[in-house]
């Protein structure tokens, strides 16, 4: 929770949530404190500013933090958007990918160069909705509320995404450790390795929550299972 759309984010996962009939509770990291004595079945790390994001975790040890516990619970599921995505690409900190392969920062333009462009998706699971509706507007900051969204584009099928770049990285040399699961033309924008999902786009800008959905899922089979 330092910086980008992580109340958008928040949002996203109790309407997801809603759609699947599950009680969940979205917990704030801010410091390292923050992961002691609290039970975390899943982690998002938001878009935003990778660097911004790497050098505001210093004095709190959180993104350090963050890499240990995930390094401790290997098949902990965590969905990384954007600038989240860069963190499971390159980690630095003498640390491993998460997901195995390289990734251009801002590849796609800067700021003024961002766009919307349906993707096709494959090969993910993702459960259906099984509620229709909503939670309402929820604040799990003091006076932070998510952004109003819109879906600005008609989804046709359910191999279609609303796909929204702002400053997006490109990912390159991807071994084949990595699956493909979304597409921008022929390009893959959305790579997923484990129960480790890092997308080039914005999911929590929408209001097609399936990600949030898949991320809910995972969470929910490692708690019954572990």
């Amino acid at each position: 929770m330092l910086q980008g759309a992580r109340h958008e984010h928040a949002q996203a996962l109790y309407n997801a949530a809603t759609e699947l009939k599950l009680e969940i509770e979205v917990i704030p990291l801010r410091s390292e404190e923050d992961l002691l004595g609290v039970k975390i079945d899943g982690i998002v790390l938001p878009g935003g500013e990778s660097t911004t994001m790497r050098k505001a975790s210093k004095n709190h040890g959180l993104l350090s933090s963050i890499f240990d516990f995930m390094d401790k619970n290997s098949k902990l599921p965590v969905l990384g958007t954007c600038a989240g995505a860069i963190l499971l690409l390159n980690p630095l900190m003498d640390r491993e990918p998460y997901i195995e392969a390289n990734v251009n920062r801002n590849a796609f333009g800067r700021q003024k160069e961002s766009f919307q462009s349906i993707l096709k998706l494959s090969g993910i699971e993702i459960p259906s909705i099984i509620n229709q509706g909503s939670s309402e507007k929820t604040v799990v900051e003091a006076n932070h509320l998510p952004l109003l969204v819109e879906e600005l584009v008609e989804i046709k099928s359910q191999e279609e995404f609303q796909g929204i770049f702002i400053r997006a990285p490109r990912f390159e040399k991807i071994t084949p450790n990595v699956k493909k699961v979304a597409f921008y033309n022929d390009e893959a924008v959305g790579l997923m390795q484990g129960n480790k999902l890092a997308l080039s786009f914005h999911p929590e800008l929408t209001t097609d929550y399936r990600f949030h959905r898949w991320l809910l899922s995972k969470a929910k089979e490692r708690n019954l299972f572990r």
